[in-house]
């Protein structure tokens, strides 16, 4: 099985900034000194966009200078709260389509990844417009062979989460034109929802996790307010299979107490501390 991260919504500041009362590179820097520690052996981390917070060249700088003690490779997806030339003038390594959006693939053990850009400048919905359709057909056209997994930052369908489905990809439906017949799409991995969320859609399965520095609460009433808050940060562990995706969301800050339990020890003894 192929090993892979995912780090979503990082909402970067320059140094020392906050928001919300967090700091978002301390924050950052604490889910990589995690990965370090417990998955130093995985092949890949994707960061599936909201890089930055307001699109700040210090905050894409900060970034880079955070990822730089990551022991894998990594991979950056533009959010909404991106700006694509801001953030290729700190990391030009990023690939680019012919049309300028940042798109592209990468081959591995496990099939073909898709790095898609969902990016509506000046708006925080999504979209994925004619020339990004057309790029994403001719990719899969010609990865009928392959094992696909997508990433993206934007859901193209509702999540049944009306504060977060108003800034959703608006225009989906024609993006589910485009994966329809793809029966080799395994996965569709995304962020900016800020909340641990799967499924399927169209027979393709998901997944969604919370971001590092802030979430979005559970209100499924709420329709306009973004209500955000500061629900543990997570990170997501992702296993590749020739017939399996696991996916698991790590709330790596978690300082609760830990117990060792045997349920096949006298019962006097079947929970101790840790």
């Amino acid at each position: 099985m192929l090993k892979i991260l995912q780090i979503t919504d990082c909402h970067m500041l320059p140094p020392r900034e906050t928001i919300f009362g967090s700091d978002p590179q301390a924050r950052l820097a604490a889910a990589v000194a995690d990965i370090n520690r417990h998955h130093a052996d995985a092949a890949l981390c994707v960061l599936t966009g909201d890089l930055a917070h307001h699109a700040d060249a210090r905050a894409y700088k900060a970034l880079r200078e955070t990822l730089a003690t990551l022991a894998m490779p990594y991979q950056l997806i533009p959010g909404n709260h991106d700006d694509r030339a801001t953030l290729r003038a700190e990391f030009p390594e990023i690939a680019c389509d012919a049309n300028g959006f940042l798109q592209s693939v990468r081959d591995v053990p496990a099939g073909r990844f898709i790095f898609l850009d969902t990016v509506d400048p000046g708006v925080h919905t999504g979209a994925y417009c004619e020339r990004r359709r057309a790029w994403l057909a001719t990719v899969l056209d010609a990865s009928r062979d392959k094992r696909i997994y997508l990433f993206l930052h934007h859901p193209p369908f509702s999540i049944a989460l009306p504060h977060i489905d108003q800034y959703r990809m608006l225009d989906g439906e024609d993006f589910g034109a485009v994966v329809a017949g793809h029966s080799n799409i395994r996965h569709l991995f995304f962020g900016h929802v800020h909340r641990p969320v799967s499924g399927s859609w169209r027979g393709i399965p998901f997944s969604a996790l919370r971001g590092t520095n802030h979430q979005s609460w559970l209100d499924f009433v709420e329709t306009r307010r973004n209500i955000s808050s500061l629900e543990p940060p997570a990170y997501g562990i992702i296993f590749l299979g020739d017939d399996m995706t696991v996916v698991h969301s790590h709330d790596y800050l978690d300082a609760s107490q830990k117990f060792l339990y045997d349920p096949d020890a006298p019962r006097e003894l079947q929970v101790r501390p840790l």
